[in-house]
């Protein structure tokens, strides 16, 4: 999936891959696609509710190892 940004956030424990997203995100168009990378498995709930409460949409969510990648467009 295309991305207009990736944001390395593994090794960082909740919430501060939520904070970075934020801040990463706010940095895009509406509709621009941000990739986030992370280790901390809190994310995995974390990150699909904030995208949520902040009227983003998660596109796609996958594990790759113990990597957390999540795409989310900006609303």
């Amino acid at each position: 999936m295309e991305s207009e940004k990736i944001l390395d956030a593994k090794g960082l424990s909740c919430p501060m891959p939520v904070v970075k997203a934020k801040k990463a995100i706010d940095d895009l168009q509406s509709g621009d696609i941000l990739e986030v990378h992370v280790t901390d498995k809190e994310a995995k709930n974390d990150m699909p509710a904030w995208a949520k409460a902040s009227g983003h949409q998660l596109v796609k969510q996958t594990e790759e190892g113990n990597i957390l990648k999540f795409w989310i467009k900006k609303g």
